[in-house]
């Protein structure tokens, strides 16, 4: 009986919060959609999407796990508040999270470049990928956090939250911002 209490508990937590995953993966794909004729201006971007998407997973997913794991064994309080083991995730993560924006855009032109595909300029990946990644980065942190508090404590396991947290809010924002930062570039590059 403590297995099925155990499991009931974990699927009654997690069910509401994938639907609205679900819903947000829907959005993603109408902004996907709307990019459409931005994508012609940028030949090469789509390659980007998945990867952009992926890595927002990683790199939050396992902060997220740092977090509910420093909440379940108290060395970390569901508070905005200095706390050096929070600080030290957050910065962590936020660098990762611009690093690899900024590698992925190195990537994608060198990988098109290679298969002699047609592709934007180097300084224009680099720049889309670092303006939706510095964006993503600042709302997947501040959402993570603020939905993983929440939940704990009005009694969630956060260990049930991080994964459709992460990915719908990495899902939703970095397609906006990809969008965002895909229409700056257009007007910054003429």
């Amino acid at each position: 009986m403590v297995v099925r209490r155990e499991s009931w508990s974990i699927y009654r937590e997690a069910l509401p919060i994938l639907g609205i995953a679900l819903l947000g993966g829907l959005f993603a794909g109408v902004v996907l959609e709307g990019m459409v004729e931005q994508v012609r201006r940028f030949p090469g971007l789509l390659v980007m999407v998945p990867v952009f998407l992926a890595t927002r997973g990683n790199v939050y997913g396992a902060l997220g796990g740092r977090i509910a794991s420093g909440l379940h064994q108290g060395l970390i309080e569901p508070h905005f508040r200095w706390d050096e083991r929070l600080v030290n995730a957050v910065v962590a993560s936020f660098v990762n999270g611009i690093g690899i924006s900024i590698v992925i855009g190195v990537i994608t032109w060198l990988a098109l470049a290679i298969l002699g595909w047609d592709s934007a300029h180097l300084f224009e990946f680099v720049g889309i990928m670092l303006i939706a990644g510095t964006l993503t980065s600042v709302v997947l942190i501040l959402g993570l956090l603020s939905i993983i508090f929440a939940g704990y404590k009005l009694g969630y396991d956060p260990d049930n939250l991080v994964g459709p947290i992460v990915t719908t809010l990495g899902d939703i924002f970095g397609m906006v911002f990809l969008l965002f930062a895909v229409t700056v570039m257009g007007v910054l590059a003429g």
